[in-house]
């Protein structure tokens, strides 16, 4: 069997098929809940704690040469090395809020598993010539 015999029959396999709309769905996923964390969480995390915006904690490595903005933009832009912790407490969020909704995702999933699993059916009634047949070996044996 060839190698390229072997790798469509790896790649029509249902499962990498569904891994890869599972992918494709979760990029766009995980764009929704940056929207969410970016857009409305956090300014109100902010605004909770004291209008702090944490896209702009930094900590700067370097030297700041005259002239330049002391915003994180302006900093990287200049080339000066800084230590974004505050994209990392976004990011940080980002993912604890999407971990939290798969969970609840596949928990449902889950229980909606359960609930369609249904008992063995009972084993089909055998026909009616079978039934009188029986019945009249039955008699016979008498």
């Amino acid at each position: 069997m060839g190698m390229m015999q072997e790798f469509r029959e790896f790649a029509v396999k249902g499962n990498v098929i569904d891994l890869a709309v599972g992918v494709i769905i979760g990029a766009a996923f995980g764009k929704i809940v940056e929207s969410v964390v970016g857009d409305l969480i956090m300014p109100v995390v902010g605004a909770v704690v004291g209008k702090l915006d944490f896209s702009n904690l930094f900590v700067v490595m370097g030297s700041v040469p005259p002239g330049t903005a002391t915003t994180l933009d302006a900093l990287k832009k200049a080339g000066i090395p800084v230590l974004a912790y505050g994209n990392f407490i976004t990011v940080a969020v980002n993912f604890a809020i999407l971990a939290f909704i798969i969970f609840l995702m596949v928990k449902q999933i889950n229980r909606l598993k359960r609930n369609q699993e249904t008992p063995p059916a009972a084993p089909a009634a055998p026909p009616e010539d079978v039934v009188l047949l029986r019945e009249i070996r039955d008699s016979l044996k008498k």
